[in-house]
């Protein structure tokens, strides 16, 4: 079974997409597997003061060498993968400065020996001390050419994915657009929608029957996709 590792200071941000819809139905049918691991939990504690018995957890310091912000510390990350019992696994540290994730890429991680436990790191602030990639040579990765706050909305991107290219976790095969002659554009009943006066048709060619002419209208749009 697929299981997801994911390290975040912010489980809760990602725990109600992933109880709905596809995702959710794929872990109720044990398709995928989602843990979720908090630095917090394993971060030094300092005592708040003397007279006060309650305790903070450090999790992020300032830069060396100056700088804004604060960056993640390298122990709590490295200590929370440590609890991970995985063989087979591929670590994900998200980062502007990694491989941009594709349906290519996704295609290759399940092919792979290594798909079976997949950790992912999510950042904040600003960044991962860089001893974690080192340590647990970690894969950078990035979802496109923006910077995010943090890497919880990459985690998500990244399991919706590779879920969703499981056998059964969309009931068909045929169901991954990817793996199918699709057309951009699509239409559904009513054929004709009046809206503000104005009348919008379904394509004619959609409505033929014919299907050698609706394949090539729909390979025409695919082109069009890719250009």
């Amino acid at each position: 079974m697929l299981t997801f590792h994911v390290i975040t200071l912010f489980p809760e941000s990602l725990e109600s997409y992933l109880e709905s819809s596809v995702i959710g139905r794929a872990v109720k049918n044990k398709k995928i597997r989602i843990k979720f691991y908090n630095p917090l939990d394993y971060a030094r504690g300092k005592p708040r003061s003397k007279k006060n018995k309650w305790f903070y957890r450090q999790i992020d310091d300032r830069p060396y060498g100056g700088g804004p912000g604060m960056v993640l510390m390298a122990e709590p990350i490295l200590k929370a993968v440590s609890k991970i019992k995985a063989t087979n696994k591929k670590i994900i540290l998200f980062s502007p400065r990694g491989e941009q994730f594709s349906n290519q890429l996704a295609d290759g991680w399940l092919r792979s020996k290594k798909a079976g436990d997949i950790i992912l790191i999510c950042g904040r602030y600003e960044g991962v001390d860089a001893r974690v990639k080192k340590i647990l040579r970690a894969e950078e990765l990035s979802i496109g050419p923006y910077v995010l706050t943090g890497g919880e909305l990459p985690a998500l991107v990244v399991m919706d994915t590779l879920a969703r290219r499981l056998p059964g976790v969309l009931g068909k095969d045929a169901s991954v657009e990817e793996r199918r002659l699709a057309g951009r554009d699509v239409y559904t009943r009513p054929e004709t929608l009046l809206f503000n006066g104005k009348r919008f048709r379904v394509p004619k060619v959609l409505t033929s029957g014919h299907h050698q002419l609706i394949d090539n209208w729909k390979r025409l749009r695919q082109n069009q996709i890719k250009r």
